[in-house]
């Protein structure tokens, strides 16, 4: 029998090795960063140009290397982190395997130039798909600046499984805020296309979080402090009323090294248990510190998942830290009925040394002088009143009867004209009333209602061969997206000028992503005025839509373009509509009276799809007069 195993070329194996840690250029930008953290960086720039596709580049000022070094950086497995392998139970540094600068020449153009601090010139290296093409001599400042260009060059495949650009930025501004969280301690900034996306000075882990996402960020944070023999805790969570419908700010860090898990995610929501509001998510920034021999990092290629020894006791600790310090900020409820909060001494007094107060007392003041009314304009002394003296005033007048009140009995009142409201109770208020009134009055009127509400869910109708039942939400998400579709591409929505401008705070990526965006919000209603620093000026909305309800709107918007709703093939504008239209649209639950519900029947199979949501899932289902005769057999 032939022999059939046989060794992988190194070529072959690096793109197998490729696969697993470089899965989007976000995953470069995290190799890159951590090893300009490894290297003792002060300072980090991150350069990217079409969203990493083109160019990923990372400039550090840490110890360099040297021409032997830059040459070995390249081959698997070549790392200064591990000899022996029980230093895996010892790591304080980020890469240790020796695969990521392997595996990203293996799919990509990489140019490395580097020096070390004691070195007069540093060095050049030039790889393609994992061959050396040129190593030579180059001036270059201490450190290391490495250029990653046309990635996946060589595996048309995998580049075409990126998405579009909008969502792989956000998988890179992703990871540089996460690298950028945990070390606080270095100047960090990111470039795209020539434009500055970020600047973090060096400073603490609160400046940090404030510097990413935005100067409002810091009355929201609460302090969470602990240590204990196996695990020491500091950081912030998010008060309660600040929490969002995404996970988007959940950031646990062992040892500096950003982390998911869902066991230690469940013990802090199990510390909000009863606080947060409904359908919302509890945002922290956690930092846990623990003996490097009780956690195992390398169980994941991305080194994003740990394995501890005692997640029980972690669990526990983590979730009492937390009660503790929404109890102590009074943001939970304290069970000590004899406690009085207004005897809490405040935090900024802690460490001030106490006062003994300071009373001032005339010492002439005698309560039983007798003193004459003062003259018409004269000044009293301070320490009496003027509305003590002459104090026999006040009964004067009481002997005539009612002189002054005795025209009470002729005074009329003007009652209140009460007016009958224009809808009943429960009306569909996000579709407006100018749209549903529109020729329909009469009818309405003098019609019977045909419709009815089933567990304030369903919208049950009759029809020729029988009934039809209705998902209220889906039906009315079709109804919407097709109208805000028919805005945007025409133009001519209508909009309604607000009084006093709404002012909503963004961070840094949301307001890029929203100036991507504000053409296409601009044609479904909203208008815009000043979108400078971390604000967002508000002048006008939909009118489908209330002032209330715009913030909700926009941040499911932005929630859903970040996290990858817009799949391939996907306009920009078609996403637009279908997040505007799932956020606007009625919910379950909600009550609607005769008027709307026939209002949004109508509207529904006046569609072009009505039997299917923007999602691609029914709208309604029919029911048949034989079906449901066959129903009572």
């Amino acid at each position: 029998m032939a022999d059939i195993i046989k060794l992988l070329p190194d070529h072959v194996a690096n793109q197998i090795a490729a696969g697993e840690v470089v899965q989007r250029p976000a995953s470069v930008v995290k190799e890159l960063l951590e090893n300009g953290i490894d290297a003792g960086a002060q300072t980090i720039q991150l350069i990217c140009k079409d969203a990493g596709k083109t160019l990923i580049q990372v400039i550090d000022d840490g110890k360099g290397m040297s021409d032997t070094d830059a040459q070995m950086s390249f081959e698997r497995h070549a790392t200064s982190k591990i000899t022996t392998a029980e230093d895996l139970f010892n790591l304080n540094t980020k890469g240790f395997r020796g695969e990521a600068l392997a595996s990203i020449a293996a799919v990509a153009h990489v140019l490395l130039k580097t020096k070390p601090k004691e070195a007069e010139i540093g060095t050049q290296l030039e790889v393609e798909g994992s061959k050396v093409i040129a190593q030579e001599a180059c001036v270059t400042p201490t450190g290391t600046a490495i250029a990653v260009k046309n990635l996946f060059f060589n595996i048309p495949a995998r580049r075409n499984f990126l998405k579009s650009n909008n969502v792989e930025l956000r998988h890179i501004i992703d990871e540089f805020q996460r690298v950028a969280l945990a070390h606080p301690s270095i100047a960090m900034s990111m470039y795209h296309n020539d434009n500055e996306l970020f600047h973090l000075p060096r400073g603490g882990y609160k400046q940090r979080i404030v510097s990413i996402f935005g100067g409002k960020t810091q009355e929201k944070l609460v302090p969470v402090q602990e240590e204990t023999d196996i695990l020491t805790i500091e950081g912030f969570v998010v008060k309660p009323e600040f929490s969002k419908k995404t996970r988007g700010e959940q950031f646990f860090f062992v040892n500096d090294r950003f982390i998911k898990n869902a066991y230690l995610n469940h013990a802090v929501s199990a510390a909000f248990d009863g606080l947060l509001p409904e359908r919302t998510r509890a945002s922290y920034f956690l930092y846990l510190t623990v003996d490097p021999k009780s956690i195992d990092i390398n169980i994941h290629p991305t080194k994003t998942e740990i394995k501890f020894d005692d997640e029980h006791a972690l669990y526990a600790i983590l979730r009492a830290t937390i009660k503790h310090s929404l109890g102590q900020f009074n943001i939970a409820p304290v069970l000590d009925f004899d406690r009085d909060a207004t005897l809490d001494t405040p935090y900024h007094y802690k460490n001030k040394d106490a006062q003994v107060p300071k009373v001032a007392v005339d010492r002439h003041f005698n309560p039983f002088e007798t003193v004459s009314p003062p003259k018409k304009g004269a000044q009293l002394p301070k320490h009496e009143k003027e509305s003590v003296v002459g104090w026999e005033r006040l009964y004067e007048g009481l002997q005539s009867k009612n002189k002054e009140t005795s025209g009470v009995s002729n005074v009329t009142y003007e009652s209140e004209a009460t007016t009958k409201a224009l809808f009943e109770e429960g009306g569909l208020t996000a579709i407006s009333v100018k749209t549903a009134m529109e020729g329909q009055e009469d009818a309405f009127a003098k019609a019977e209602s045909t419709t009815y509400q089933l567990h304030k869910k369903y919208i049950v109708t009759t029809i020729k061969s029988g009934m039809v039942i209705i998902d209220q939400h889906r039906a009315h998400q079709r109804v919407l997206y097709e109208e805000l579709l028919r805005n945007i591409t025409i133009k001519e929505s209508v909009s309604q000028q607000l009084l006093f401008p709404l002012l909503l705070n963004y961070n840094t990526a949301e307001l890029a992503l929203l100036l991507q965006l504000k053409e296409g919000l601009e044609n479904t209603g909203f208008a815009f005025g000043n979108m400078e620093g971390e604000q967002v000026e508000v002048t006008g909305i939909p009118v489908s839509i209330s002032e209330a309800e715009v913030p909700i709107v926009l941040e499911q918007l932005l929630s859903d373009l970040e996290h990858e709703v817009p799949e391939v093939g996907f306009s920009q504008t078609d996403s637009l509509a279908k997040s505007m239209a799932k956020s606007m649209a009625v919910k379950a639950g909600e009550p609607l009276n005769d008027l709307a519900r026939e209002h949004l029947v109508n509207r529904l199979f006046a569609c072009k799809e009505p039997s299917v949501s923007p999602a691609n899932r029914k709208t309604f289902i029919t029911l048949s007069g034989d079906e449901l005769d066959r129903k009572f057999k």
